[in-house]
């Protein structure tokens, strides 16, 4: 079952809304995305809800 999920960058504070298979992941996830504030790609670690 997929479930929708913010994840925030710590810096900018830019929130990315994407969904992930919680029976695979069950811890929070970290991913590499591109932040427009900064023109480079950083880490989106999952807000807590």
């Amino acid at each position: 079952m997929r479930i929708n999920i913010v994840l925030r960058n710590k810096e900018t504070g830019e929130e990315y809304l994407t969904s992930k298979n919680r029976r695979n992941n069950p811890d929070r996830i970290k991913l590499m995305k591109y932040s427009p504030k900064l023109h480079k790609r950083v880490i989106f670690e999952e807000k807590k809800n």
